[in-house]
């Protein structure tokens, strides 16, 4: 008889670890990424997404690619801070569900121009924020392709240097974000807010700075002040209105809540996650002081002790 195991490719199962059991940490990561995909679907068979479904297709898809790009991002700062080791294990997940969703925003963007290629292809060519966004498109995929655990075996050290271009990537995709916005900018000042959040958080690794609950305190204000600057900077240059207007809206309660404010509100979950912490680090007390042990006498027969790693 014929091994079937050995003719059909492997389904993948996302949902189990390394050993073959189910995790419930990457079944819920999981069903969160494919969930707004299943709205989606849902929505357009029920036609839910207005006059122009496929344009409102077009930007949802390109939305989550950003969201999922921060959720990607915020892997580090949430496995350091909160001290939560296992959460490493669906970074990859969430890497192939951002290509997923930048390639569903390309091909439905080249559905709504009729399947044309020359004219999708003449309209990235001509147009910058379409130029862009292409460009942060082909870097997601490099990435994605290059996620497997055989690609990082072949590339080595050179994985490393790949993979940090999803820090420039991610610009693309927000530069290409508020050019396609136009007007209302309020979403992609947030996913920035949110990205400087998360970029100043890394900063902060990179010169080794205490990541103390004051000093992540400290990192939320400035991440909130800086991303009440970069709308009231973006509105200035694009549509000419002064900033203090715009600086002056987030005082102003009566109406929506600035995005800055959210910025913050996102912010200060670091500090809090590092006072939860910190009480069981001291629970938990310094560990136990062993009695060094005796340096036992060498065996001319054996070989030499080996020197401590």
């Amino acid at each position: 008889m014929i091994d079937r195991s050995a003719v059909l490719p492997a389904i993948p199962r996302p949902w189990l670890d390394r050993a073959g059991r189910l995790s419930w940490l990457k079944l819920a990561v999981f069903l969160a990424c494919i969930a707004p995909a299943l709205y989606l679907a849902a929505a357009y068979r029920l036609d839910a997404l207005g006059a122009k479904p496929i344009t409102a297709l077009i930007h949802a898809t390109g939305e989550w690619a950003v969201r999922f790009l921060l959720f990607s991002l915020a892997i580090s700062p949430l496995r350091r801070i909160a001290d939560w080791a296992k959460v490493i294990a669906v970074r990859r997940m969430l890497g192939i569900t951002v290509m997923a969703y930048a390639v569903a925003h390309l091909t439905l963007y080249a559905v709504d121009q009729n399947l044309i290629l020359t004219k999708v292809v003449s309209e990235i060519a001509l147009r910058l924020y379409l130029t862009i966004g292409f460009v942060a498109l082909i870097g997601l995929i490099a990435l994605g392709l290059t996620s497997t655990d055989a690609a990082i075996r072949n590339l080595g050290p050179n994985w490393n240097r790949l993979h940090r271009l999803v820090y420039t990537i991610a610009v693309l995709a927000l530069v290409h974000y508020f050019l396609q916005s136009k007007i209302d900018v309020t979403d992609p000042v947030f996913s920035a807010g949110l990205f400087l959040l998360l970029m100043g958080w890394r900063v902060m690794r990179r010169f080794k700075w205490p990541e103390r609950p004051w000093s992540l305190l400290l990192l939320a204000i400035l991440a909130g002040l800086a991303t009440a600057g970069l709308e009231a900077a973006w509105y200035g240059l694009a549509s000419g209105v002064p900033a203090s207007l715009v600086l002056a809206a987030n005082l102003d309660f009566s109406g929506p809540i600035r995005p800055a404010w959210w910025v913050l509100a996102v912010g200060l979950s670091l500090p809090l996650l590092a006072l939860v912490r910190r009480p069981k680090a001291r629970a938990a007390g310094p560990a136990p002081t062993r009695r060094p042990a005796a340096t036992p006498r060498r065996d001319p027969v054996r070989e030499p002790l080996s020197p401590r790693a």
